[in-house]
């Protein structure tokens, strides 16, 4: 698996890339898998996803995960799975990107990631129209994040 994710589908938001490899309309809401390619430093502000299970399979690099206090490092071939409900975020670190695909359980969420590139939104300038788009995709923001505190 290389480190390049481009073609038909894909989207970047922040310097980070997607491309939904399945989507919620293909599995009738069960489940969504988004691949994602993102840069050494990139991460989400700490969030909580109120409907959504969240499994991360890394395919390449490094991640640093922080799961309600607790943190962990996963690496290519390990996973990580987060319930709904629980606060948690991630950072890529090391030296090289991450690819890693997103299991998003039921699907849907992955809608959130198309509505932020389309909008070309900025955190932290553009974080109340982001935190509006989150609300209506069921996720809640609830710190930085990792390396921002």
């Amino acid at each position: 698996m290389h480190e390049e994710l481009s073609g038909p589908g894909v989207i970047e938001w922040l310097g980070v890339r997607y491309k939904t490899i399945l989507t919620a309309a293909e599995t009738d809401g069960a489940m969504a898998i988004v691949d994602i390619l993102g840069p050494v430093g990139s991460g989400p502000p700490r969030h909580v996803h109120e409907r959504e299970d969240e499994t991360f399979v890394i395919l390449t690099g490094e991640c640093e995960f922080w799961l309600e206090g607790q943190t962990i490092i996963k690496s290519a071939g390990e996973s990580v799975f987060v319930p709904r409900g629980r606060e948690h975020t991630f950072r890529i670190i090391g030296v090289q990107p991450s690819r890693h695909l997103t299991i998003l359980t039921p699907g849907g969420f992955e809608n959130f990631f198309t509505e932020m590139a389309q909008g070309g939104f900025r955190i932290p300038e553009d974080m109340e129209q982001i935190g509006a788009a989150a609300a209506r995709h069921s996720l809640r923001f609830t710190g930085p994040p990792l390396g921002a505190e």
